[in-house]
Formats: C-alpha cells, structure tokens, sequence
C-alpha cells in the first residue's frame, strides 16, 4: 500500500516571526511561552500549543517559558504542575531554568493594580456578580455604569488595600479596569481584573484572598518576562484588544505582541478540559491517563511517542480559522513511526488449540526470526516450535465463505517463519463448540516455500503452546461513537460502550516475558501493541495502541467516503 505524501500546510506565525527577525523587532529576539492553567492534565490540543511555541523558540535560536498560570486557587494543584512537567519533557522539550508561575508575580501584580487605580482607570465596584452582567449590556445594547464606577481614588485604594486584608465576604467587591461600557467588544466594558476568594492557594497558601483574573494576570506575566511573541487559540482574539490596554495603561518597557491560531479540533475526541474532568470524576474513564483519553499521559500509556505527536503536529499545520482534523491523521502518523522502530513479535489474542499429529510428540524446534522486517540491525530472536500450538480463532473457519483463504477443513496455509500445515479434522465439545484443531505438516516447507513450488493463499501466525506467556490484552477504540462527540448536546450520550474490550487468555511468544512497561511492538498481523503501567513480570498487560489498518490512506485515495 502506497503512502500518499502528505506536505505540511504553511505556518502563518512562522512567516510573522520571520519578518520581525528580518526588521530587527524585538533586537531579533524570539521569546515565547507554553502557558498553561493547572487545572487538569495537558491533552493533545495542548501538544500543538507546546510543538508551536517550544519549536519556534528552537528553530529561531531563542526561548520558551513554562509558566504556570495559576489565579485560580479552586481549582488548581501540584498533581497537575508535576505532570505537565513530565508531558512537556516527554513530548521532547526542555525550559532549562525558565519555569514560571503567575503565583510568583502575586506582589507585583498587586501593586500593577494599585498603580491602575491612582491613574484613575480602575475602581473598586461592589454590584453582585449578577448585577454585573446585568449591567454589561448584550452584542446589541451597550451596557451601563456601575453607580460605584466614580468612586474617588483614595476610596478605591482603601477599599482594595481592605480586600486585601481581608476584611470582606467573597463578592462583596470587585476591582474593575475602567474602559467603556460602550465599548462593542463586550470585553472592554469594565472587565474584572481582581476578585476576593477566601481559600488557600495550593503555593502561597492563606497569604492572599485576592486573586488576580486570567486577563489581568497574563499579559502582566508575558511583559515582566520580555515575551516577544504571545501565542494563543483563536478564542482569545476579543480579548487581545484588553491585553493591549493593560499594557499601555500601565506604560509597560514591554509590550509583547499576541497572535491568535486556531486551536485543535479532532474527530471523535473531546478537547474541552472542563469535560474530560467530567468524564474523570463520574468514573466514564479509569483516570486522566486512560489510552482512551486524548490527554498526553493517557496516549503515552497507549503507546503513542512523541515523535508521532511531533509529526502530526507539523502535519496539521498552524491555521487563522477553526477546522477539524480527521483522527485517522494522527493515526496514520503513529503507525508511520511505529512501523519503523517497534520489533515484531507473534501473539494470539482468541487462542484455539492446534495438534500437528505428524510432528514428533516431544520435540522443540528453535526458528531464527528477524525482529523487524527491514532493520536488520534490530536483530533475531529464537522462537521455539512444537506438537501443540496456539492460532488464532478467526483464522479458521469450519465453512469459510469464498474468498476466506486462511484455515478450513482440508486446507493448507503456511505457519509464519515454520512450516505448511494442513487442517485434517476438528474437534468439538458436548455443545458443539470447535475446541482443538488437528493438523498435519510438510517437513520440507520449514521457512520458506513448498520444494514441488505449490502455493499456499495464507501465512498465519502462531505461538508454541507448551512456551507460551499467557497475558492480558486490553482492546481500546474511540472513547465516542460519533466524530462530534456533542452531536446532539450531550457528549456522554454518545459515549461508546465498545472502546475497551479486555481478553484475559492471549498467547504471547517467550519473547515478551520480560516486555517492560512502556515497551511497544507489533504483533504481527495484529496492530502495535504497548505494556501497560499495569504490566509486572506475574501477570502482563498490553494495551493496542493502533491497528494495522490505515484508514488515512484510504482517505486520501479517495476509497472512503
């Protein structure tokens, strides 16, 4: 089967870079940012966000941050820093001593919102959050001032200085940039830039019941730390006109620039980290790390690598406008990597018993394979072959339909690396269910073909019953049954009640009996398959990572419609 090429799309932020270099904007520094919220674990629109701003900061010699933005004490934890730090390290990127927390700034940012005061263009505002929206208007009708809008400065300083201390409720008062309640963008109609929230902080503890607002909080943290190129999802385009205010308000020496790119949309896959928390606490998953979740750690469980995600990365490209990208892509781009350094090996997952009646009783033959096809660098390995084997279920049929060629009754197939067998009769229990095949083999066929040059249809594989490791295999599929998983306005509708499939009697070649946790391989002629977090040396476990099927070149060829 043919792969289509496939040339990555151009990357508009690329060409924006390029010219600010070129001008010498910014003394031709590229400072940028992976910012995110530790309020749950990093999925794959993530993996985009990181590749984008981690590779442009590489590919132009400059620098990335990792910072934290933490303003949100009710959400937030160092459960979520620690594995953000191990996604983005496993996804091949390093922020060397540049790790940084909005929590950091919690002084400075304070005072930034002091210094907004005294100039008269913030003020604190003690309507209820219900009667804020109210007055903020709609799309059509603008809003209206706050009564408390022109307090005098000195008020508004001892009010917040009291906020600070501590000395109101929750939602007793607010502080509000001072803009335009006329403003179209509704954004710019006072928005809230602090609010109190009496609870501890998971890294500053009870030190503050003042929290600064995301919009407040990240334009601030980009300036102080000489950001050039601020890059965020298409969503944050109406609010980039309030990034630029705070900026210029305050007369910052650094004014970086944001740039909005469409943010990633997947088929069958939810990206929306209020709903994957959702499907986590309602236990629909086993944890943020199930193969079945898009997080980063639940596809490096599956055994995805980085470089997969990397290469899908490029592949989708970095556009101005939201689409959807076909899930088959990323597929196709992990089957492309896996197919070049995963070693093969044989496993049956639907074991049926096998006796080849003219193979001596007692005997254990050794057959040379080659672990991988092409890279013989990869090696061999022994596999031993005897009397009794395990194939798998659907290889045989008792009445096989026209075009089945693999076993049936009177048919001969070739065992892969082994010998011509041919079915001679099948044995059934009391209820009529196919327990045992018998065989016979061709002891001149062993690995290769027949010596009269007659052809078999069939190579199958198989593994030694007296040698076999007996393993669990977990069978995982789209967690949801439809591409839009909010088709129809309720996700967990559509929650697929097929995509884990667990098969507790597979039949595993020796090769695998030290198979560590991480470890992937291709099971021949049955998908890429990875030792799960689970797996110990008693009692195996794999995940299927990918099928063998690419449904990405059918696409592309046009075969599926």
């Amino acid at each position: 089967m043919t792969t289509p090429d496939i040339s990555p799309p151009p990357n508009f932020i690329r060409n924006i870079v390029e010219e600010d270099i070129k001008n010498n904007k910014n003394n031709g520094q590229v400072l940028t940012r992976f910012p995110p919220e530790p309020n749950g674990y990093l999925h794959l629109g993530h993996a985009k966000s990181i590749c984008l701003n981690f590779g442009l900061a590489k590919d132009y010699k400059g620098r990335c941050h990792l910072r934290f933005d933490d303003t949100d004490p009710t959400k937030e934890s160092m459960e979520y820093v620690l594995s953000f730090q191990e996604d983005v390290k496993w996804m091949g990127f390093d922020w060397g001593q540049h790790r940084y927390f909005a929590s950091d700034y919690f002084d400075k940012l304070y005072d930034f919102a002091v210094l907004l005061i005294k100039k008269g263009k913030a003020y604190v505002d003690s309507l209820s959050a219900d009667e804020i929206r109210e007055y903020r208007g709609t799309f059509t009708e603008p809003g209206k001032e706050s009564p408390y809008r022109n307090r005098p400065i000195e008020e508004n300083l001892d009010l917040f200085s009291r906020m600070k201390a501590g000395e109101f409720p929750d939602g007793a008062h607010v502080l509000r940039a001072k803009i335009d309640m006329a403003s179209p963008n509704i954004v710019m109609r006072d928005p809230v830039i602090y609010r109190i929230r009496k609870i501890d902080h998971y890294r500053t503890g009870s030190q503050w019941c003042i929290y600064p607002m995301y919009d407040f909080t990240h334009c601030l943290s980009d300036s102080m730390e000489g950001i050039t190129h601020s890059i965020c999802t298409l969503e944050f385009e109406i609010n980039r006109p309030l990034y630029d205010w705070v900026l210029d308000a305050l007369e910052t020496p650094c004014h970086p620039q944001q740039i909005e790119f469409a943010k990633l949309n997947l088929t069958y896959t939810l990206l929306s980290k209020r709903k994957l928390i959702q499907l986590v606490e309602e236990k629909y998953v086993s944890g943020w790390n199930d193969p079945r979740m898009p997080t980063i750690s639940g596809l490096r469980r599956r055994g995805y690598t980085p470089e997969a995600l990397q290469n899908f990365c490029e592949r989708i490209g970095v556009a101005k406008s939201n689409s959807t990208v076909d899930f088959a892509l990323l597929e196709h781009c992990l089957r492309e990597d896996l197919n070049e350094r995963a070693p093969r090996v044989m496993a049956v997952l639907r074991p049926i018993r096998v006796v080849i009646e003219n193979y001596p009783e007692n005997q254990i033959e050794e057959l040379e394979c080659p672990n991988h096809p092409t890279n013989p660098e990869m090696g061999t390995r022994k596999i031993p072959f005897s009397q009794v084997l395990y194939l798998e279920q659907e290889d045989f049929m008792e009445n096989p339909p026209k075009k089945f060629y693999r076993l049936a009754p009177g048919r001969e197939v070739r065992l892969r690396y082994a010998y011509f067998i041919t079915c001679t009769s099948v044995v059934k229990d009391d209820k009529g269910n196919i327990t045992e095949l018998r065989c016979t083999y061709d002891p001149a066929t062993r690995g290769g073909d027949a010596p009269d040059g007659r052809k078999v249809k069939a190579t199958l594989h198989w593994v030694a019953a007296g040698h076999a490791i007996k393993a669990q295999v977990r069978l995982y599929d789209h967690l949801f049954t439809t591409p839009d998983p909010e088709d129809g306005g309720d996700f967990k509708a559509n929650l697929n009640p097929k995509s884990l499939e667990v098969l507790s009697d597979c039949q595993l070649e020796p090769a695998l009996r030290d198979a560590k946790p991480g470890t992937r391989y291709q099971f021949e002629r049955m998908g890429y398959f990875c030792a799960d977090s689970d797996s110990t040396p008693e009692q195996l476990v794999f995940n299927r990572t990918v099928t063998l099927k690419d449904e990405w070149v059918k696409i592309q060829k046009g075969e599926k419609k």
